[in-house]
């Protein structure tokens, strides 16, 4: 197959490339992922979702996500609400979606312009540190169906200071597969400010099971028990804002999810 179907979409501005493949023609490997999300010789992206057919329990289809370096990853909330969005302009689902990911099965709700995805109840599970040039953080280690840990700054370093050009550290015996890792400002008790490294993309301008993250921590810092109450808590990222609502165990990533352009690709001139 020398040319594949491809559509671009974003949600607060985390982006993707979106290969439609129900029949299973497109066989994605690290070396064409990384050349798909190239942004100067490729379409350029925060990673790849194939659009697959699932067939078993409740899900007609699977988001096979990878990450920009051609890594697979297990799930992607802002991922998610574009693989809905495609799915209902396609014609192919409405309504409340169920869909197959790595971390299991997710639902989408699409109401308008705004995607709701019921994603993994983070897990706080323990504590770490990264380090980011001359900056030790304390954070806390967070699980979404994916690993992530949320450090939170202090008042004397602003969030827009971080130079995130460069990888954290962080201790590889505590996240053996690596880490997405959040840096956190407070707005108010239930709205935090994130910016995001994540593992195998590098900083992006949203993400989405970083943003539930961080409000897991931001209510258990409030002294409350985010998977038992029912709160919202509002996530403002680069690329825009999101909102995680917890209920009575259920965890909503919220906002909103646009495709932007399709087109065919000449798998040849990626050289992959």
């Amino acid at each position: 197959m020398d040319h594949v179907r491809f559509l671009k979409g974003h949600g607060t501005g985390n982006d993707f490339v979106l290969l439609p493949d129900l029949d299973g023609q497109v066989t994605l490997t690290p070396e064409l992922v990384a050349a798909l999300c190239d942004r100067r010789r490729g379409i350029g992206a925060d990673g790849v979702l194939r659009v697959a057919s699932y067939e078993g329990d409740e899900a007609g289809f699977f988001m096979d996500y990878w990450n920009a370096d051609g890594s697979l990853a297990e799930m992607c909330g802002n991922g998610a609400r574009v693989f809905a969005r495609y799915l209902v302009t396609a014609g192919l689902a409405a309504g409340t979606i169920p869909f197959m990911t790595r971390a299991g099965i997710v639902r989408a709700v699409v109401e308008g312009d705004t995607i709701s995805v019921d994603m993994t109840p983070p897990k706080v599970y323990g504590a770490s540190t990264a380090t980011l040039g001359h900056l030790t953080l304390a954070g806390a280690a967070v699980d979404v169906g994916n690993p992530h840990l949320v450090c939170a700054l202090p008042a004397s370093v602003p969030l827009e200071s971080l130079d995130l050009s460069r990888a954290p550290e962080f201790d590889t015996d505590f996240f053996p597969a690596g880490v997405n890792v959040e840096f956190v400002a407070p707005v108010s008790e239930r709205h935090v400010r994130m910016r995001v490294y994540e593992r195998g993309s590098g900083e992006t301008m949203s993400c989405g099971t970083g943003a539930c993250a961080v409000a897991a921590v931001a209510l258990r810092d409030a002294g409350l028990d985010a998977p038992l109450l029912k709160s919202d808590v509002t996530v403002d990222v680069p690329g825009g804002q999101v909102t995680v609502s917890f209920d009575g165990g259920d965890c909503w990533l919220r906002g909103p999810a646009v495709l932007v352009a399709e087109g065919d690709v000449d798998l040849r001139a990626l050289g992959a």
